[in-house]
């Protein structure tokens, strides 16, 4: 089916996703897991109530019992899985995507993901199967939970820092609020409050902080009323996207950089991942404050899986995923846990956030740029042959080829025939010309 991606399900609704679809994958995924229990949670999407009501049934069908979150975060079912010690967790959203999706993230034990290379092609495989099965014996029972409250300490716990600032935060209508509300009773802030209403129309923007149009009102309210800094969450607040105290966007591999620092602090010498396409500021950053850095494929399975095998003790992506190793050997992207390390952040440095960003900012970024190309492969393999002579050539994840003063990173769309260019330089002009060269190559091989 093609609602199965990469690392979730997802689809438009009803037209290629509806209960019957749901019924299926919460059958098929109890059966696949084959836990006692399970974590179901859900955003707030007109659609959702009626999915999840039809997954939780699939479940307990097979004998499995869930316990229900109702509304909340993806971090908050995260949470769940490990403190609940479930066999696993499914969240019912559609992430940043527009109000006419839903989809399904699903994962494991100690919430470790299950995506295409870890389980879901073989869940996509059963839902068929399951669906005309006969029912368990003894079906599951639902159980009700509120996980608000231990949720918001595991998120408190990634920073001492308690600093009395003034933030304003663009939940974007998604199900931020739902964990952050918890977390910010504990904190002295002054909150500049924008869409906390779960409402998964979006009537007022898309809940996707990755695109500049979206940040524009957070950006507004920092300068309106004089605040520290602006956040952005996306639909169900695994990402955030931070804004200075003149409202201006930081790029998220430079949050990755500035929290590194002081994740360090607390777990000196520790190992830090970022994705193949974030800034060597990360990198130089990581090392100069004692620990040790490390180039990650992109997606939040891998980088967990990873995460995992290295023992790294924090991790951040291009896209605004930002991870942190909890207790309960949790290992999650969590953007409200983001929200209070930059709060630690800001309680020690005692100086302006874009002051703090200001000296990351020394190289030059193309930002991710799409190209669609007849053949993926062969424009890949083409461009890798003609750059054999670099310094460094690494296929971790499409092509990266790295020189002294620039390098690029051409990946595939896990989707559809385009490749996503990220380029950096040491210089403005440099950046220009080498990301005109890749991209018109580009596109005369894929023609």
């Amino acid at each position: 089916m093609a609602i199965f991606k990469a690392y979730d399900i997802r689809g438009v609704v009803p037209g290629e996703l509806d209960a019957e679809i749901a019924y299926g994958v919460g059958r098929a995924t109890a059966h696949f897991i084959g836990a006692e229990r399970l974590v179901v949670g859900r955003d707030a999407r007109v659609h959702s109530p009626e999915l999840c009501q039809a997954l939780i049934r699939g479940i307990t069908d097979e004998g499995v019992s869930v316990i229900d979150l109702g509304l909340a975060a993806t971090p908050m079912v995260y949470f769940a899985v490990a403190d609940l010690a479930a066999g696993g967790g499914v969240m019912v959203t559609a992430s940043h995507n527009p109000a006419e999706y839903n989809g399904f993230k699903i994962c494991r034990e100690k919430a470790i993901p299950i995506g295409e290379a870890t389980g879901l092609k073989e869940i996509e495989a059963r839902v068929a199967e399951r669906v005309t099965a006969a029912s368990a014996a003894r079906l599951g029972t639902v159980e009700q939970r509120d996980v608000r409250v231990g949720y918001a300490s595991q998120a408190l716990s990634v920073g001492a820092g308690r600093p009395s600032a003034r933030v304003a935060i663009d939940c974007g209508n998604g199900m931020a609020s739902v964990g952050l509300e918890p977390v910010l009773d504990r904190l002295s802030l002054t909150v500049e409050r924008l869409y906390f209403e779960p409402d998964g129309t979006f009537p007022n923007h898309e809940a996707d902080p990755l695109k500049l149009e979206n940040l524009s009102e957070v950006s507004d309210a920092v300068r309106r009323v004089g605040a520290d800094f602006g956040v952005a969450f996306d639909g169900d607040a695994d990402r955030a996207v931070f804004v200075d105290e003149g409202g201006r966007p930081i790029a998220s591999d430079l949050m990755t950089a500035v929290m590194a620092r002081h994740q360090l602090a607390r777990k000196p010498g520790g190992l830090v991942l970022y994705d193949l396409r974030s800034s060597r500021a990360v990198a130089e950053e990581v090392e100069a404050a004692g620990g040790r850095a490390e180039m990650c494929r992109v997606g939040h399975s891998f980088v967990k899986a990873h995460m995992r095998e290295s023992g790294a003790v924090f991790a951040g992506e291009l896209s605004g995923h930002i991870y942190f190793r909890f207790p309960n050997d949790l290992i999650a992207d969590d953007a409200i846990a983001a929200f209070v390390a930059l709060l630690d952040v800001l309680d020690v440095e005692r100086r302006p956030l874009s002051e703090i960003i200001a000296p990351l900012r020394r190289y030059h970024a193309s930002g991710e740029i799409n190209r669609r190309v007849r053949d993926t492969g062969i424009v890949l393999e083409t461009i890798e042959q003609e750059h054999l002579g670099a310094p460094s050539v690494s296929k971790l994840d499409g092509l990266r080829v790295g020189y002294s003063d620039w390098w690029f990173n051409l990946r595939p769309s896990n989707t559809e025939p385009v490749l996503r260019l990220n380029l950096e330089a040491d210089s403005e002009a440099k950046m220009v010309l080498e990301r005109d060269r890749i991209l018109a190559r580009v596109e005369e091989l894929g023609s």
